[in-house]
């Protein structure tokens, strides 16, 4: 059985190699907006799964790693993940507990 390959000509070789640095470049940009969105120490939100609104009761207000930001309702910091955090929110790295540590 003789398999036929696909007819690529030089300009569709031409078209995809010229994407492959942009498709690389985007990766690389996403990549370190990541690392710089992190503290040292401090993990992505998404790799924790972080969402802005509470899951089956649970809310950052609630747990122990959560820094308390200026009001109630004002967003806080956490221990663990980098950037604000909203008191209602959630991650996989919830742990209830005391959480009254205050941002100064």
């Amino acid at each position: 059985m003789k398999r036929e390959s696909p007819n690529l000509t030089r300009a569709d070789l031409l078209q995809r190699l010229a994407a492959a640095p942009i498709a690389i470049g985007a990766f690389a940009a996403l990549q370190a907006e990541a690392v710089a969105a992190t503290k040292p120490g401090h993990t992505a939100p998404a790799t924790v799964q972080y969402q802005p609104k509470p899951k089956n009761g649970q809310q950052c207000s609630q747990c122990r790693y959560f820094i308390n930001g200026k009001s109630k309702t004002a967003n806080g910091e956490c221990t663990i993940v980098a950037g604000p955090i909203s008191p209602k929110g959630w991650c996989v790295a919830f742990s209830k507990g005391d959480n009254s540590k205050q941002m100064m």
